[in-house]
């Protein structure tokens, strides 16, 4: 089931593939329940899923040209659609109800349409060095995080630059979420080296004439900064209100 290496001419230097699939050939990776391996030729920093499953992408931000990739696990496949980036991939995700696909670089975000394979429109948070995005379930926002410590709400519908820019941490923000399910629960919530995270209500409404409403409503202190670094990671629970965080400090905390 794995990829053919690249062919090329005689005499021709061999062509290292940016990546290679292959069945896990140790037993106990097997008992693990490892179906799958793809190894990539420079070190990943971030995975997203496509939401039917099939898809996922990753940033190797050493890569240069082939940064970003899109995996297909069905066919064994990986793309690089963004070989001609301005600027060095930071992070990436998939638009939860179109065939878009956000990339950010340190300081601009930029939406490619992937069936007519073009450029739809360019973001430009006014960020120094973007550290992570995510875009809301109803696929007209995004929230932006940095590690000059801002959070950034752009509403694409209005411009390129944001709605609204916070400044609660002090110390750079390290990932942003929203709740999946922004209807019965209309939050979102960043994680900073500063050792906190913060909680803001975020009301997203169907009149163009409305803009978000964005209120602060909760700072959760728990974990411990270990080397300048504090909380790296958030996720909520896909139903109930419930904040997944992970740390430098070695801890998973569930904040309820």
């Amino acid at each position: 089931y794995a990829a053919k290496p690249a062919t090329t001419n005689a005499g021709a230097e061999r062509k290292i593939p940016s990546a290679v699939w292959s069945r896990p050939e140790s037993q106990r990776l097997q008992d693990q329940g490892v179906l799958l391996a793809c190894t990539m030729r420079s070190t990943i920093k971030v995975i997203n899923w496509h939401r039917r499953g099939d898809y996922l992408s990753t940033v190797s931000p050493a890569a240069t040209s082939t940064a970003v990739a899109i995996h297909t696990l069905t066919k064994h496949l990986t793309q690089h659609p963004f070989r001609r980036l301005k600027g060095i991939a930071q992070t990436c995700s998939f638009h939860p109800t179109k065939p878009l696909f956000f990339v950010a670089t340190r300081q601009s975000i930029r939406l490619y349409d992937l069936q007519q394979q073009k450029l739809d429109k360019e973001l430009k948070p006014g960020a120094r060095w973007i550290s992570s995005i995510d875009v809301h379930p109803g696929g007209d926002n995004l929230l932006v995080g940095s590690y000059d410590r801002r959070l950034l709400w752009h509403d694409m519908d209005l411009a390129a630059t944001p709605y609204k820019t916070l400044r609660y941490h002090q110390k750079a923000i390290r990932s942003v979420r929203y709740h999946p399910n922004s209807g019965q629960y209309p939050l979102f919530a960043d994680a900073s080296d500063d050792g906190s995270l913060q909680i803001f209500h975020g009301k997203v409404v169907g009149d163009s004439l409305e803009n978000a409403l964005i209120v602060p409503l909760k700072v959760l202190k728990g974990h411990k900064v270990t080397g300048e670094l504090g909380v790296l990671d958030v996720e909520w629970h896909p139903r109930e209100p419930w904040l997944v965080s992970a740390g430098a400090d070695g801890t998973i905390r569930l904040w309820c």
